[in-house]
């Protein structure tokens, strides 16, 4: 009988067309699904009705949908930080565990992925609304004597989204950090440096990398965010998403949906390479 590495050994004698044959039915899937119909979108915006960036000078010259891109950025830059507050404790927590614990603390952030967005974003719902959980215990414990406003509001929309994208901040984070070997801090400890002093020139430098992943992950998921802020938000909160599919469904539009789209695929595009080139300058100060 052959031994495993026998088997890793014969995986890797694949040539190039039959790894390409292999991956031809996930590229004509993205082909299909996401290429075509996204260019099809994007030759409307410039050709429909007549050759030109109308639909672009449109989008960027009127202030109703420039205050719409504006919160879309502000909400997603918001979203950000507060994942990354939440996620970085909760990394740490699980890159020192092991076995059970571990165990548990990946379930944790695992199980999320595999419910439904809608479900949960309606589970905020039910938390947030005027007789909901939090308003009832808000008035059991003398806090407040009136219900609040708490669905509908930017705060909601920024707290229910980071509760969503919250995996894809840990992951990238706990990977980094579980690469840190203990002996580091040790090591900067026995050095004379403070607990503070360790973390800010060993520990944060090495998972930065980690850091910098969830971050743009994070983000460039809540600029295209939908399901949630349509739903906890309200007509002030309004995201560029949300406005696309107005667009379509309702005015019917698709040109001008078509160059809302190609302003938000270019900046994310311009934001994926700034990442990159940061990535490989970073690499770049810490070799030298």
């Amino acid at each position: 009988m052959r031994r495993p590495s026998s088997f890793l050994l014969a995986g890797r004698r694949y040539s190039p067309a039959a790894s390409l044959l292999l991956a031809a039915p996930f590229l004509l899937l993205i082909v299909v699904v996401f290429l075509l119909p996204l260019a099809t979108l994007l030759h409307e915006s410039l050709f429909l009705p007549s050759p030109g960036l109308q639909h672009y000078e449109r989008a960027l010259a009127e202030p109703v949908y420039l205050r719409v891109m504006l919160r879309t950025l502000r909400i997603a830059a918001q979203v950000t930080a507060l994942a990354l507050v939440l996620a970085w404790p909760l990394a740490w927590v699980m890159s020192r565990s092991k076995g059970l614990g571990l165990a548990l603390l990946a379930a944790a952030v695992l199980l999320p992925l595999w419910t439904s967005v809608l479900v949960r974003t309606y589970a905020w719902m039910v938390l947030l609304q005027r007789n909901g959980v939090v308003n009832q215990w808000l008035q059991k414990l003398g806090l407040t004597d009136e219900p609040l406003k708490l669905l509908y509001t930017e705060p909601a929309v920024v707290l229910a989204m980071a509760h969503v994208l919250l995996p894809f901040m840990v992951l990238p984070i706990y990977s980094a950090l579980k690469g840190i070997p203990e002996d580091y801090t040790r090591a900067a400890q026995m050095l004379g440096a403070s607990a503070w002093a360790s973390f800010r020139e060993v520990i944060w430098p090495l998972a930065l990398p980690g850091v910098t992943s969830g971050c743009l992950m994070v983000f460039l998921l809540a600029l295209g965010f939908f399901v949630t802020p349509a739903l906890i938000g309200g007509p002030q909160q309004m995201m560029i998403a949300t406005l696309v599919s107005q667009q379509v469904r309702e005015m019917l539009d698709w040109s001008f949906a078509g160059a809302l789209v190609g302003i938000l695929l270019a900046f994310v595009l311009l934001l994926t390479v700034i990442f990159r080139r940061a990535v490989r300058l970073d690499r770049f100060v810490g070799q030298g």
